[in-house]
């Protein structure tokens, strides 16, 4: 019995995510954010597992568990993109993912790490960019919260890549 009732409810939230997936196909500003945060590989930073080779596509947008090491300036990981209003840009407006995709800057003001191409983003349309942020709000909120950041003397907590300078070169 309790198989069969666990089926039932597996099969109704797959039928209500194939809803909410057909949905949000349909919705041409949501297509369009998919497909630019598809070809700008936003996933590449910002799902875990993405850089062990192995994304995890339930956690997808949610936030990576390795981080980049700037000498100076110290390890940044690619956050949670997805509306879960803890962990995520759930409390987020659309102006303020916006702002930060094309300025560089957070809603706390903080300025985006180096390693995010927001001056690259900031060649892009304002329906472009109206669209990712639509596409980010539509995903299902996943609650995962990413390390750091840590500052040049603080010891990281999870995986970190290194950008490392060749002898003598200035940094």
């Amino acid at each position: 019995m309790l198989r069969v009732i666990i089926g039932i409810v597996l099969a109704s939230l797959a039928t209500v995510g194939a809803l909410l997936t057909s949905a949000n196909a349909a919705n041409p500003q949501i297509a369009r954010g998919k497909y630019l945060v598809s070809l700008g590989g936003c996933m590449d930073c910002h799902t875990p597992g993405y850089f062990f080779g192995k994304p995890d596509m339930a956690r997808f947008l949610g936030g990576s568990e390795v981080g980049f090491e700037i000498p100076g300036l110290g390890v940044f990981h690619g956050p949670n993109l997805t509306p879960d209003k803890e962990t995520g840009l759930g409390n987020w407006t659309t102006d303020q993912i916006v702002k930060a995709m094309q300025q560089g800057v957070r809603p706390d003001g903080r300025v985006l790490a180096p390693i995010m191409p927001w001056r690259a983003l900031a060649n892009l349309t304002k329906a472009d960019a109206l669209a990712i942020a639509a596409y980010l709000k539509s995903l299902p909120p996943v609650s995962n919260k990413v390390p750091g950041p840590f500052g040049p003397t603080e010891k990281p907590t999870s995986f970190v890549m290194k950008i490392v300078a060749p002898e003598g070169t200035k940094k």
